[in-house]
């Protein structure tokens, strides 16, 4: 009896794996954007002598800056790692090995009995989030159907947000609770289980189990019965003849694409793959360049400039934006397989041009205005959110040829955590050089030249398969 003809397998098709991909995958993500959100208030509780619940609560600026920024040296250090394992892995492994790496960070962190395992603790979940932010775009990408892939991997990008307005909400619930940072680490422990059961109970993706039998890992026959039985879960029924004829049309699309090696580092920078590199790493580089990060450090001040009652407590006011992100996020969420990506991109990404400029304007001859402020954080975080927020996730895991896909989706996340890292730590010396109007005149002449890029490098793949992306646009 082959596992197609099993009883239990056939069982199993009775569920949606379309929607067990929408629960589970984006989980990753959500672990991402929860410690993003609860940081901000946990470093308040870790430093505070009534509530720490430690007798190391004297941290320096530079213990704060580890804690607040451990997670982030991890995520670059495991997308270095991801580099490596990608392929030896695969992406739904690698999936539960972040789930692992999760799990063991936040208990780590939250039950640390010093500051320096309280790091390891952050640098362990970091490693995590490194690993996740790789495989879960490649996973998604090469087991969703073309018609609805967008707004699968945007997905993530959503649940990074929703995780990022619960850490927000647990952190002001638990920040006046004695030791109450430890609860908001150790929150993220139920769901890094959930995580893991989920990619423990979805199928290989189809794909990479046949790039591993184009490469000769394994027995062909074998890998093109594994195959078969992953693309009927994906698909939620069992249908021999035309699953077996896709399964043998992808393994021709793979096999006739020069897939047999795998991928060296220097080829990585040739040909095909060194497009896609220039338009996967350009995109989530100049993601975090156009000031994301800075504009979102002036939101509790801006709120304050004009009264709002939430600008007494910085976390209501992130929780705000945070609303906010996770409405527009939706919103591209939906449209983004319709619309198409490159509209997305140009229209958000012209809202963010104006945003800062209108910033710099304000900070510059407009400071009796503080309306025009808050119209332009507005403005920019709904734009971001529609624009670069979703869609440059979404554009890294389309865009590379399969044989190359882990390696250059490894290079891309490694500069978006490294381009983050250089945004947070160039800020504030730049707004003590520069002043804030200056900054924010800048970075809005970094966003005219993204909108530059995209017109004339960034294609449009709204509707293709990854094999006509391949064949098609590079």
């Amino acid at each position: 009896m082959t596992v197609l003809e099993n009883p239990l397998f056939l069982s199993l098709l009775r569920l949606k794996p379309t929607l067990l991909q929408q629960q589970f995958f984006p989980l990753g993500g959500l672990l991402y954007g929860y410690d993003i959100g609860a940081t901000s208030g946990a470093s308040i509780s870790l430093e505070s002598p009534e509530l720490s619940g430690t007798s190391w609560y004297d941290l320096n600026s530079f213990e704060v800056g580890l804690v607040v920024s451990g997670s982030l040296y991890g995520a670059l250090i495991g997308s270095i790692l991801a580099f490596g394992v990608e392929n030896f892995l695969g992406r739904r492994r690698e999936l539960l090995v972040s789930s692992m790496l999760y799990l063991v960070g936040a208990l780590v962190t939250a039950l640390a009995p010093d500051f320096p395992v309280l790091v390891v603790g952050r640098l362990v979940y970091g490693l995590g989030i490194g690993m996740a932010m790789h495989a879960a775009p490649m996973y998604i990408s090469e087991t969703a159907p073309s018609q609805i892939r967008g707004r699968l991997i945007s997905l993530k990008e959503f649940f990074i947000v929703l995780g990022m307005v619960l850490g927000y909400t647990v952190g002001s619930l638990e920040v006046d609770i004695v030791s109450g940072w430890r609860y908001m680490y150790g929150t993220s422990c139920p769901i890094s289980i959930i995580m893991g059961v989920g990619m423990w109970w979805l199928p290989p993706s189809p794909r990479w189990l046949l790039l591993c039998a184009v490469q000769g890992r394994g027995s062909f026959q074998d890998i093109k019965e594994r195959a078969t039985y992953a693309l009927c879960r994906l698909r939620g029924r069992i249908d021999d003849n035309s699953t077996s004829e896709k399964i043998d049309e992808l393994f021709d699309e793979i096999s006739n694409s020069s897939e047999e090696q795998e991928a060296s580092i220097g080829e990585i920078f040739q040909g095909k793959c060194l497009k896609a590199l220039v338009i996967g790493a350009g995109l989530v580089f100049l993601q975090q360049i156009t000031g994301q990060p800075s504009v979102l450090y002036y939101a509790a001040t801006i709120f304050q400039s004009v009264g709002f009652s939430a600008a007494s407590d910085a976390t209501r006011v992130s929780i705000l934006l945070g609303i906010l992100k996770l409405i527009t996020t939706g919103v591209a969420v939906i449209v983004v397989d319709r619309v198409g990506r490159r509209p997305l991109l140009l229209g958000g990404v012209s809202g963010i041009v104006i945003a800062l400029f209108l910033l710099a304007a304000y900070y510059t001859f407009l400071s009796s205005l503080p309306v025009v402020a808050v119209v332009a954080l507005l403005l920019y975080v709904g734009c971001y959110q529609l624009s670069f927020g979703p869609i440059g996730w979404l554009m890294i895991s389309e865009i590379f040829p399969l044989r190359f896909r882990g390696k250059g989706l490894s290079i891309a996340v490694l500069v978006n955590f490294a381009s983050n890292a250089l945004v947070a730590f160039a800020f504030s010396p730049l707004k003590a050089l520069l002043g804030a109007g200056l900054l924010f005149a800048a970075f809005g002449v970094i966003a005219i030249l993204a909108l530059l890029f995209i017109f004339f490098y960034v294609p449009e793949t709204k509707g293709l398969s990854l094999e006509e992306i391949e064949s098609k646009i590079l």
